[in-house]
C-alpha cells in the first residue's frame, strides 16, 4: 500500500458546499501495513432537511438519519481512526471540506495529510479523460456493494488502491503519490525538509522571518499538521498568506499535553513579541479595581496593580483588568444594566448636578439626590461581585501530569492559587520543586488559561491535590 497507515473515507451529505450541508454518513477503511484493520460506518443526522434530489440519488432519506448521531457524538471515533493515517479520499478536497467543517462547527481543528484518488488515477492513468468513481469501477472491475453509499464507494476505492499497488513499480507510484498528495505550498525561504522534521504530538512553534526576527508563535496538539496548514493552499485570509511569505525559520518546542503547550505558548508571546500575533495591550499593567467607601464624590472605584501580587492573599480587589478602556467597558455595562452612575464608577467627569445618563433614564439619580450613597453603592457591590477573581477550588497547591502516549514525555505542572510554581518532566524534579516552591505571583493570562482548563472534566481528573505547607510564622 502506499503508506503504514491509511484512511479511506468517503462521505455522503445533503449538498456540495461544505460550509452550509452536512454529512449524512461516514465511511472509513483503516489499513495500516497493508492490512484493513478497521471497518466503521454510521448514518449521521445533520440537523437539516435532506433535499429531495439527494435522497433520489443516494437513498439516504430524512427518516433514516431522524435517531442517527449527530456529528459531535461521532467526532471522537472519526478522529481515533484517522490518527497517524493518510486521509484517502475520490475527489478529496470535497470529503476534506466537509470533515473539516464539522470539526469546526463543534469547536474542534482536524488536519491530516491527504491523498486524492482522482489525481492518483491521473498521475498513473494519463491515456484516459474519465476518473470518476464509475470510471474506475467499470475500468478495474472494482466490485462496489452500494454505489452512492459511503461504505460501498470506499470500498471500491480500497480494491483501487491495491491494484495500483500490485501494478505499478514502488518509483512509480511514489512519484504518483506525490502529485495525489495535497502537498503544502513552500515559502521560497525556507529550507528544504523543515516541515517534514516538525514532529506531530502538542507544542509550540515559532516562524521566524529575516534577520531570524519572530514573526508568528502558535500552539497545537498535532505540530506537524498545523505547521503544514499555514503553507497550504486553502488559505482562509489574508493573514495566513502573510505569515506564508515572510517565514525563513521554523523552531518547535514539543509538550506532554495540551496544558503545557497553553502555558508555553503564552509565555514565548510574551517574551518575543511576534509581529503577527496580536499584542497584549499591557503598557499600563494589569490592575484590580478597589471599592473605597470614604469618596463622597468622583470614582469611588481606585486602581490597583495586580503585579506581583499573592491571588490568595486577600480579596478586596475586583476583576482584572489591562487597560483603563476594558475597565471602563466593562463599568458602563454595569451602569446601562443596572441604573448605577457613571460619575459614581468613574466612567464620566465629575461635575455638579444630575450627569447625562439620569437624564435619559438610565441612571437611577444619586447624582441628582434621588437616592443615598449607600443605597446606590450597596447595589454597586452586589454587581461587583461578578468581577471577582475566581476562588481556588482546593486548600491547597496541586500538581497536574501530562503524558504523550507515543512519545512517552511526561510533565508535571505545580499550581497553586491560579499561579504556575514551576513545571519538570519528572517525578524527582517534581518533588525537589515542591520542597523549594517559588511564591505565587498572579498573572492574567495564566489565570485565564488555568481557569478554562480545570474547567473541563479531563482537566479536573488530572488533579492530585497537595497539602499547603504552613505559613512561615515572622
Amino acid at each position: 500500500m502506499f503508506a503504514p497507515r491509511l484512511a479511506f473515507i468517503d462521505v455522503e451529505t445533503t449538498g456540495a458546499n461544505p460550509v452550509v450541508d452536512r454529512i449524512t454518513e461516514i465511511a472509513i477503511l483503516r489499513v495500516e501495513d497493508g492490512e484493513l484493520v478497521e471497518r466503521w460506518s454510521s448514518l449521521v443526522n445533520p440537523g437539516i432537511p435532506i433535499p429531495d434530489n439527494i435522497q433520489s440519488l443516494v437513498g439516504i432519506t430524512d427518516e433514516m438519519v431522524a435517531d442517527a448521531p449527530a456529528f459531535a457524538e461521532l467526532a471522537a471515533r472519526v478522529r481515533q481512526l484517522f490518527a497517524d493515517c493518510i486521509f484517502v479520499a475520490h475527489n478529496a478536497r470535497f470529503d476534506y471540506g466537509f470533515i473539516k467543517n464539522e470539526f469546526q462547527r463543534i469547536g474542534e481543528r482536524f488536519d491530516a495529510p491527504v491523498l486524492c484518488t482522482v489525481k492518483l488515477s491521473r498521475a498513473l492513468y494519463p491515456q484516459h479523460h474519465k476518473h470518476g468513481l464509475d470510471a474506475l469501477i467499470e475500468r478495474h472491475g472494482l466490485s462496489c456493494s452500494a454505489r452512492h453509499r459511503a461504505m460501498g464507494d470506499t470500498e471500491a476505492l480500497h480494491q483501487f488502491a491495491g491494484i495500483v499497488t500490485a501494478s505499478f513499480e514502488r518509483s512509480v507510484l511514489d512519484m504518483a503519490i506525490v502529485k495525489a498528495m495535497k502537498a503544502p505550498s513552500r515559502p521560497a525561504g525556507l529550507p528544504e525538509g523543515v516541515l517534514e522534521g516538525v514532529p506531530e504530538g502538542p507544542g509550540v512553534y515559532i516562524f521566524h522571518g529575516e534577520d531570524d526576527l519572530p514573526v508568528y508563535v502558535g500552539r497545537s496538539v498535532s505540530l506537524r499538521s498545523r505547521v503544514m496548514s499555514h503553507f497550504s493552499s486553502d488559505h482562509k485570509g489574508s493573514k495566513e498568506a502573510k505569515i506564508a511569505q515572510h517565514v525563513r525559520r521554523v523552531d518547535w518546542r514539543v509538550t506532554a499535553g495540551e496544558l503545557g503547550a497553553l502555558l508555553l505558548e503564552s509565555r514565548l508571546l510574551r517574551e518575543l513579541k511576534p509581529a503577527e500575533n496580536r499584542q497584549l495591550r499591557d503598557s499600563e499593567g494589569v490592575f484590580g479595581l478597589r471599592y473605597d467607601a470614604a469618596r463622597k464624590r468622583g470614582p469611588v472605584l481606585v486602581r490597583e496593580s495586580l503585579n506581583g501580587l499573592d491571588p490568595l492573599a486577600g480579596d478586596a480587589l475586583y476583576g482584572a483588568f489591562r487597560s483603563k478602556k476594558e475597565a471602563d467597558s466593562a463599568l458602563r455595562e454595569f451602569a446601562s444594566l443596572y441604573r448605577l452612575c457613571p460619575r459614581r464608577l468613574g466612567t464620566e467627569p465629575w461635575n455638579e448636578g444630575p450627569c447625562l445618563a439620569h437624564s435619559a433614564k438610565r441612571c437611577a439619580g444619586v447624582c441628582a439626590g434621588k437616592e443615598s450613597l449607600a443605597e446606590h453603592d450597596q447595589r454597586l457591590l452586589k454587581v461587583l461581585e461578578s468581577l471577582r477573581l475566581k476562588r481556588w477550588p482546593w486548600a491547597g497547591p496541586v500538581t497536574i501530569r501530562e503524558a504523550h502516549p507515543e512519545s512517552g514525555r511526561l510533565a508535571f505542572h505545580l499550581l497553586d492559587g491560579w499561579c504556575v510554581l514551576g513545571s519538570v518532566e519528572d517525578e524527582a524534579a517534581l518533588a525537589a520543586l515542591i520542597a523549594a516552591a517559588p511564591p505565587r505571583v498572579f498573572d492574567l493570562d495564566t489565570y485565564r488559561i488555568l481557569l478554562r482548563w480545570l474547567d473541563t472534566p479531563a482537566g479536573k481528573a488530572s488533579v492530585s491535590v497537595l497539602p499547603r505547607a504552613p505559613e512561615a510564622t515572622p
